[in-house]
């Protein structure tokens, strides 16, 4: 009987680790999801400004801009934003940036709800 009990406790416990480690596993942000929120509070609460679109390499948008007097060259991957490009983005140069006043590293130039690619 005392064998019986034992048994039945380590698998209790078991249970309760495995339902644990699932509700863990789900309440994690995913990376995508992480940039997702980035964007979307720059998008609603950046500072706008001036850009140069510099280079664009496969789904990668690379660009500068000026705050403050300090030059700043950032890259945006853009593949989930596909539908929110233009056509052709060969004849786009000035681009609007949203960034974070506290960290004007932290750029975006298009968002879900944003895009701040000009056309010429």
């Amino acid at each position: 009987m005392e064998y019986i009990s034992l048994a039945l406790g380590a698998l209790l416990v078991a249970i309760a680790a495995a339902l644990g480690y699932r509700a863990w596993k789900a309440s994690r942000v995913t990376p995508e999801e992480r940039e997702r929120q980035r964007r979307t509070l720059l998008a609603a609460a950046g500072k706008m400004g001036d850009a140069m679109l510099v280079e664009l390499r496969g789904n990668n948008l690379f660009y500068s801009y000026l705050v403050r007097g300090v030059e700043y060259t950032a890259c945006q991957e853009v593949s989930s934003l596909i539908e929110r490009l233009p056509d052709d983005l060969s004849s786009v140069g000035a681009v609007s940036v949203k960034y974070d006043p506290r960290n004007p590293a932290n750029s975006i130039v298009v968002a879900e709800q944003w895009s701040g690619l000009r056309k010429s």
